[in-house]
């Protein structure tokens, strides 16, 4: 996948030639979003929290299109929530749904750029608050496990639907994966886990009896197409019968992506990510306190309490880069205002945007607690609501359900939460991801490619005197030669760099044409020399 292709954000220029680019800017008004989309069913383990067993449960997406395209062949973005692999208000958050705000703006603007976007639920459900680590590490682990499987049935479920009939006009060659907090965490393991062998690692097996904390014989294969049953008589469920723990959907299509990304995510184990592997891009805060940006613990946001040792951002770029599963994205030159802020922090591995928060104040709120490091910058959610639904929770403790406590205490990680401090966030987050999807999907065609080159070069001053400059935030220019107005070639010049300054005060006064050269294109611009 060592493709050099282009790409251009419409807000880093501002002159007044530029075209649009599909799947870079925003090129359509309205949307349109078919709500709870049923890709599948398979076995939840949530009954457990209200003492039943696990039962069959459907599995729903929404589904974003941009309104009014007559194209056929969109490439789809399916994104993952994020929530610790619990419902909103139980996990102790505001957040952990289809529906989270920041989740449902991702999807309209990607819709509204050209794609098909998909945001969906995936199964929730381990047992977080046991005070046995074991407990916690092995049910978080199943957790993860059952977010891959949906993820990837989620993919397949958007396969088939080209095949009958293509209702939401998709290509199914060109799809993308990504989540925010713990869908991050799904997003990596569709990435990275090639087999099941690669669960049976020492961390992932039971200190107590020896048995791996995922047995794919019964809780499903890696991709979810098979049918399984957890055996009778067996702990934790201890079923008289057999239980059916997995169910295959939509088991005759691929379960492969071209890319992944992961907002906040982390990786079981590095273990896990080979050499020619997928692109991976991930944006992390620096010291998020709930998901290790290196190597590192993960707690229960709610609890504090140990749950298991994970690899984070930063990690994973470091050999996504080592490996050169991301050199799609070195080779293609990026140079955007996004790509150079993020290297200013991201020690050199691309593909990775690092977010460095304000410190947490060190005033408690009215209710004594203290602000923690930020984790989620980029979500929000109504204040009112949220406390309502925190006070009325039966999960939550009575000294809790003061009117105000509920949002004070969703505050903590996120203290200026509001709808424009979210969405600022997110334009730096698609502002990064979305050139580095369009050159991992090979998403420009040669029309496109001329545009983003013509609109991005700029030759100036013109009219000129002694001096030009040419420059090209799309594309690194290898050389250009200048020609006068009779095609005689009177200047060559060796660049490899995105800007060069050219002296012109030995070419006579007259129209010049520069032909500008890089590895994918040759174009010409005019200038006048007074």
């Amino acid at each position: 996948m060592k493709k050099t292709l282009l790409f251009i954000i419409s807000f880093t220029f501002s002159f007044t030639s530029y075209s649009q680019t599909r799947y870079i800017d925003q090129v359509f008004s309205d949307v349109t979003v078919h709500s709870d989309v049923n890709y599948g069913t398979n076995v939840s383990v949530l009954p457990l929290l209200l003492g039943a067993p696990p039962s069959p449960s459907p599995l729903l997406c929404d589904i974003y299109e941009p309104s009014g395209d007559s194209l056929t062949n969109r490439p789809v973005v399916i994104l993952a929530h994020t929530g610790v692999f619990l419902p909103p208000v139980i996990n102790g958050q505001p957040t952990g749904s289809k529906l989270d705000s920041s989740i449902v703006e991702q999807c309209k603007r990607w819709a509204k750029k050209g794609y098909v976007a998909v945001a969906f639920n995936y199964r929730l459900g381990w047992n977080a608050s046991s005070s046995v680590q074991e407990v916690r590490t092995a049910t978080v682990i199943q957790a993860v496990y059952r977010g891959m499987q949906d993820a990837r049935t989620v993919t397949r479920f958007m396969r088939s639907t080209h095949d009958n009939g293509n209702t939401y006009g998709i290509n199914p060659s060109k799809i993308v994966l990504g989540g925010h907090g713990s869908g991050g965490y799904v997003s990596l393991a569709v990435a990275t886990l090639d087999t099941a062998m690669e669960m049976y690692l020492p961390k992932f097996i039971s200190p107590t009896n020896g048995q791996p904390f995922v047995i794919p014989q019964f809780y499903g294969n890696i991709n979810g197409t098979d049918s399984t049953f957890y055996p009778d008589s067996t702990p934790p469920f201890n079923s008289p019968i057999p239980l059916l723990m997995n169910i295959p959907n939509h088991e005759n299509y691929s379960s492969n992506v071209s890319m992944v990304f992961n907002i906040g995510g982390a990786l079981a184990d590095i273990s896990w990510l080979d050499d020619g592997g997928i692109p991976i891009v991930s944006f992390h805060c620096y010291k998020d306190p709930f998901a290790p940006i290196d190597t590192g613990d993960v707690v229960n946001p709610a609890t504090g309490d140990f749950v298991v040792e994970l690899m984070g951002s930063r990690t994973v770029q470091h050999y996504s880069n080592l490996y050169g599963n991301n050199d799609v994205f070195v080779n293609a030159g990026l140079s955007d205002a996004f790509t150079n802020a993020a290297n200013l922090n991201n020690d050199g591995y691309e593909g990775f945007y690092k977010f460095i928060t304000p410190p947490p104040s060190t005033t408690p709120n009215v209710f004594g607690q203290y602000e923690t490091e930020q984790a989620s910058p980029w979500d929000w959610w109504n204040l009112a609501a949220y406390d309502t639904a925190w006070r009325l929770s039966p999960q939550t403790p009575a000294a809790a359900t003061i009117p105000g406590f509920g949002a004070a205490n969703s505050l903590l990680d996120n203290p200026t939460m509001s709808i424009s401090r979210g969405n600022t966030y997110i334009d730096t987050i698609q502002g990064y991801l979305n050139p580095r999807i369009y050159v991992a999907l090979n998403l420009g065609n040669s029309t496109d490619i001329q545009n983003v080159i013509l609109s991005s070069t700029q030759v100036y001053p013109n009219p000129a005197d002694d001096k030009i400059s040419i420059s090209s935030y799309a594309v690194k220019i290898n050389e250009l030669d200048i020609y006068d107005i009779s095609g005689k070639l009177v200047e060559s010049h060796y660049v490899n760099a995105n800007k060069i300054n050219i002296n012109t005060s030995k070419l006579k006064s007259g129209i010049y044409f520069i032909e500008i050269k890089s590895d994918v294109s040759k174009i010409k611009k005019k200038v006048i020399i007074n």
